[in-house]
């Protein structure tokens, strides 16, 4: 079995998600997502195996979340996912793909549920 995680290694709930993936003796595939921004249909596809409304993806306390006017209620699924695909620092993170279901590392013990 092989597991994707969309990885921070500066962020600590990340680095601790890594650990507990790393600890299930499981293949992981690790994914800097600020060096390799996933695209839109990648943040689709992680959006429904999550099951959440792209908005909830967004990591609001970021200054390109303000700078880029993200907090406008009218900007529909596909242009806030441009958003961050454009400023990939805006995904929530970690997030962990494992056979068509996801989820996001905080806590980081909130991924083995999908294992």
């Amino acid at each position: 079995m092989t597991v994707t995680i969309y990885h921070n290694p500066r962020c600590s709930k990340s680095r601790q998600t890594l650990e507990i993936l790393k600890g299930q003796n499981i293949d992981v595939e690790i994914i800097e997502y600020l060096k390799t921004s996933p695209d839109a249909e990648t943040l689709k596809q992680i959006l429904t195996y999550l099951k959440i409304p792209a908005r909830e993806l967004l990591r609001k306390g970021e200054s390109a979340y303000k700078e880029a006017g993200l907090d406008d209620t009218n900007l529909s699924e596909d242009e806030l996912i441009a958003a961050m695909v454009e400023h990939p620092i805006l995904i929530e993170r970690p997030v962990v793909v494992n056979n068509g279901k996801a989820a996001i590392g905080r806590p980081p013990e909130s991924v083995l549920d999908i294992l």
